[in-house]
């Protein structure tokens, strides 16, 4: 394994507890048991067992010198039940001894499609680098070791819970944008934000850091005393990329938020010597993802686009920008108490499509209620269905969807109040778009 040693040297000689035993703790426990020979692991599955753990350690006078926390746990749920500087994470591990190959990419939007297409690019564009995918893309930075040698680059998606304990950021870091996110997760919106710019403040002079400058509270942030950035930074805006030409290559991908994260990702490349004509030619070849602006298809004249990814206004805005004639959208899921306003005055200046506005579950009540005690009431003039149900959101879709015209599933919430997870939203509203194409 490359640099094996580098990593049984931070773990070796530790009482260690995993937290957490999802797909990243399984990953995470598998390399210990490769790397280790006779340290104490305990492995906690849920909150329960985690805080049995912490409390049995404490009575026992036997802290954990390393707790391995999986994403998913708030770090909140530790507080006052062992020392914080002893929880870290796989990111936190792998970035300690590959930091110098790896490219970070992190954001509230954008991440995923930004990470696979920088991926796609060097994969295309560097003859001989061995260039991999890993993070939150569903794939644990330990699962990637075995593939890792001297001519390895890693191209890694983080979110902000495998950033907010680390002590090294990526070689190459990009923050393409911070709103309200994962509230419920932290204790304030800025805790959330100083969690995402962990992927940069750990940074060095001979490292680079990309950040969007069309997001207002990453700008606000920089702009403020609390932050030193000490890599190479830069600057990218929309504007930018038009200046550069990027809205004239040929790409599958749509919306002006795409436009800039072909942007970024071409920076990003150039900066690892990747040459214009390459970066476009490799663009010409990427696929988009699943559930992120995908069209599913026509049917009965009704063009119907699942955007299942879309979990905040700004994602749902951003959609509704990109396509044409969006005739109805469907809003709502899980409440974790965005500020849904943005979303509401967007739709008071656009005050003719969408027509049709369905609302899912507590977060759709909650904008309809707030929006419909508004005075300049943005639902007025609307057809609108309160319905959790995709089975008849999907039926009443087909009904009240003009014909050339766009359903799109942009919910603007969480998934899993009703779903496993955004994933599969989209899946369940794709098959019902089928069954009921009659």
């Amino acid at each position: 394994m490359y640099r094996q040693s580098q990593l049984t040297q931070l773990l070796s000689g530790r009482r260690i507890l995993i937290a957490g035993y999802g797909r990243e703790g399984k990953s995470t426990h598998a390399l210990l048991n490769k790397i280790l020979y006779g340290e104490r692991v305990d492995i906690a599955c849920n909150d329960e067992e985690i805080f049995a753990h912490l409390d049995q350690a404490r009575l026992q006078n036997e802290p954990y010198d390393l707790i391995i926390k999986s994403p998913g746990i708030s770090t909140m749920k530790f507080e006052g039940r062992c020392e914080l500087n002893t929880i870290t994470s796989q990111t936190d591990l792998f970035l300690q001894v590959y930091h110098d190959i790896t490219v970070g990419v992190t954001g509230t939007k954008g991440k995923s499609t930004t990470t696979t297409l920088i991926h796609h690019v060097l994969k295309h564009s560097i003859p001989g680098c061995n260039v991999v995918l890993a993070g939150n893309m569903g794939i644990p930075l330990f699962d990637i070791l075995d593939q890792l040698n001297d001519h390895s680059r890693v191209v890694a998606e983080f979110s902000c819970h495998q950033l907010e304990n680390i002590h090294c950021s990526p070689h190459v870091s990009v923050i393409l944008n911070l709103y309200q996110e994962h509230l419920d997760h932290y204790h304030s919106y800025h805790d959330y934000q100083m969690a995402k710019m962990q992927i940069a403040l750990h940074q060095d002079a001979h490292d680079a850091c990309f950040l969007g400058g069309d997001s207002q509270d990453l700008m606000d942030l920089l702009r403020s005393d609390e932050l030193f950035l000490p890599s190479r930074s830069a600057i990218f805006t929309y504007q930018d990329a038009l200046n550069d030409g990027i809205d004239k290559l040929s790409t599958t991908l749509t919306g002006r938020h795409n436009i800039t994260n072909i942007y970024v990702a071409k920076l990003v490349a150039e900066f690892l010597s990747v040459s214009s004509d390459q970066f476009a030619e490799a663009l010409a070849s990427f696929r988009g993802l699943p559930h992120r602006l995908q069209q599913v298809g026509t049917y009965h004249g009704i063009t119907f686009y699942n955007d299942s990814i879309s979990t905040i206004p700004e994602a749902c805005i951003a959609a509704m920008e990109a396509l044409p004639q969006v005739d109805t959208v469907i809003l709502g899921g899980f409440d974790r108490g965005i500020d849904y306003s943005p979303l509401g005055n967007y739709l008071v200046d656009h005050p003719h499509l969408p027509r049709n506005i369905v609302f899912v579950g507590k977060a759709g009540a909650r904008m309809h209620e707030e929006w419909s005690a508004r005075n300049d009431n943005p639902l007025a003039d609307r057809n609108v269905l309160l319905e959790s149900d995709y089975e008849v959101i999907v039926q009443w879709c087909y009904q009240h969807t003009a014909p050339g015209s766009v359903c799109l599933l942009s919910p603007a919430a969480a998934s899993y109040d009703a779903f496993k997870n955004f994933e599969h939203r989209g899946q369940v509203f794709e098959e019902l778009i089928l069954k009921y194409n009659k």
